[in-house]
């Protein structure tokens, strides 16, 4: 346990025909306000852990910052859920961009949305890394072995960064799309080229997910759980292969098979 993902709470368990009384690991919810330039700009529900990682990766999520250098300062108040950070530029993106919707025609096909940041962010993956079916496999029961907190919380998501031969960091979550961030803050904070890596999720892929991981330039995303229409939609057409129900000895290929090796 990381000491900030979770808190001991008595508890009354329910077991044989009687109550006995328990200690248990209860995951920590914690809202944290990020200012920018003296300005308001998010509050995110997360788990007190690796802010600094969370809140360089979602205003980069959010098309604030490109790299870690556009940020001249950052203080975290962990005691009263403050996060303030001074850009380079001096400035952000008009404001009514983070909310509003792009239509797009997407070559054709089926029509999608985006935020107007998405549309700016998201990156289409040419070419990317080609995955073994059984390194897969193995990457998942990696991050079953390292997801501690989930194990004596049932109550975080997990997400690493990982390369075919294994994970590079691993970060967890009360909320997926907060593991994410936190993976690409790392990866800005600490200059990791991320091209040449896959992540490896526990979560259901959203196309919310899609799109972080699209504008990580990962081309291989692996999760445990389910993906939805639209983030097979957007995986088709920005490249990213999507790999669902990866449990046990089987998973489910939705996109851009090619990437998967057998053998």
């Amino acid at each position: 346990m990381s000491g900030f993902a979770a808190k001991r709470r008595p508890i009354a368990k329910y077991r044989n025909g009687r109550f006995v009384e328990e200690e248990d690991e209860i995951a920590l919810e914690f809202p944290l306000t990020i200012t920018v330039n003296g300005e308001e700009f998010a509050t995110i529900v997360c788990t007190p852990a690796h802010l600094d990682e969370l809140v360089i990766g979602f205003l980069a999520s959010e098309g604030a910052i490109r790299t870690y250098s556009d940020i001249k300062g950052m203080t975290i108040d962990g005691e009263r859920g403050f996060a303030y950070v001074e850009l380079a530029a001096g400035g952000l993106p008009a404001k009514q961009f983070y909310a509003k919707r792009f239509i797009g025609s997407c070559c054709g096909k089926s029509r999608q949305f985006y935020f107007y940041n998405d549309m700016k962010t998201a990156k289409t993956i040419v070419g990317g890394i080609a995955v073994k079916a059984d390194d897969c496999i193995h990457l998942m029961e990696l991050l079953h072995e390292q997801s501690t907190d989930f194990a004596a919380t049932g109550g975080l998501h997990n997400a690493a960064l990982a390369t075919p031969d294994g994970i590079v960091v691993a970060r967890s979550d009360i909320g997926r799309h907060n593991a994410l961030d936190k993976l690409y803050g790392y990866c800005l904070r600490h200059q990791v080229a991320m091209k040449d890596k896959l992540i490896v999720f526990s979560g259901r892929v959203s196309s919310e997910v899609l799109l972080k991981a699209a504008k990580m330039g990962v081309s291989v995303l692996l999760s445990k759980s389910a993906p939805t229409t639209l983030a097979l939609d957007l995986a088709d057409e920005l490249g990213i292969t999507v790999v669902g129900f990866l449990r046990g000895q089987a998973f489910n290929v939705y996109t851009h098979e090619s990437r998967i090796i057998i053998g």
